[in-house]
């Protein structure tokens, strides 16, 4: 995998929306703190278009990240918030001109689509808080930081009674569990062999967590994993008859004839604790009664 190069003072940077809208008074918290880091913010042509839930139209988020891809000065791309709408852009794009100029990508949630589609350029991204979210937890958003400056080299979760113990090595890969799911079958889909997968999802009913984790097994996705890290499963749902267990249960129940470390409540994804996961680099899981812990090689 190729790593974009780390940012420094005096970089340029941009911030886009692929997804849901966003005004311009939600980013200024963000937009300072950005610059208090010597970083110089630019926005996209169109960051504050609107039509109905999107960041303006198809077309002009489209050109706002082919934009951002393209323009050489620019050292990384922040995605302003996730929602939905992403998926809708990709036939449009072009990574000729970033596979030229490799920056770094920042999201998470919506933003799995444009993770998935850079690793199969062979380009690490960075799974982060957002940011409309820097405000939430000062930690995340520093390790976010830390992980553009060359500076995160592990990152520790509680023990979990559901872990199941063991070390894992490989590539980091994953996302938004939903997402993942939406992009099977197509040109973006994952390859998870011998990799570390990671998973979060938000607002889902228990029933889909299911059933989204049956399509990761029938489609061999599962059987060849290094290891799995299971995020925030935030907000979950059930039915007025119940599906009888937790999403830990369900997602440890499609995996349990496998014998690879697993472990829960990794401080990512739909979380205020929403910690830098850097996707597409060589990472080591490792899992004890006592301890979780992620290093970077």
């Amino acid at each position: 995998m190729i790593q974009p190069a780390y940012l420094k003072q005096g970089d340029k940077v941009a911030i886009i929306a692929t997804a849901r809208k966003i005004s311009r008074e939600e980013l200024q918290a963000a937009v300072t703190f950005l610059e208090s880091y010597g970083l110089s913010v630019v926005f996209g042509k169109h960051l504050f278009a609107i039509e109905n839930q999107y960041a303006g139209s198809d077309a002009q988020r489209a050109e706002d990240l082919q934009w951002a891809l393209d323009e050489a000065e620019i050292r990384a791309v922040f995605i302003a918030r996730g929602g939905y709408g992403t998926i809708r852009l990709m036939d449009s794009i072009d990574f000729r001109g970033f596979l030229e100029a490799p920056k770094w990508i920042v999201g998470y949630s919506d933003i799995t689509v444009l993770h998935s589609a850079i690793h199969k350029q062979g380009v690490e991204t960075l799974h982060a808080t957002m940011p409309i979210n820097f405000y939430k937890d000062e930690e995340a958003t520093r390790s976010m930081m830390q992980a553009l400056m060359g500076g995160l080299n592990y990152t520790t979760a509680p023990p979990h009674p559901l872990n199941r113990k063991g070390k894992a090595g490989g590539e980091m890969v994953g996302g938004n569990l939903s997402l993942i799911y939406s992009l099977s079958g197509t040109k973006y889909d994952i390859d998870t062999a011998g990799k570390i997968l990671f998973i979060e999802d938000l607002d889902e009913y228990l029933y889909h967590i299911d059933r989204m984790m049956m399509q990761l097994k029938l489609s061999g996705k599962l059987e060849k994993l290094s290891g799995l890290a299971v995020g925030g499963m935030t907000d979950m749902k059930d039915n007025l008859v119940p599906f009888g267990k937790t999403a830990e249960e369900i997602i440890l129940d499609a995996v349990k004839e496998y014998h690879f470390p697993v472990c829960f409540h990794f401080p990512a994804g739909h979380v205020d604790k929403n910690m830098a996961l850097c996707m597409g680099r060589k990472t080591k899981l490792e899992v004890h009664a006592d301890s979780v812990s992620l290093s970077y090689e």
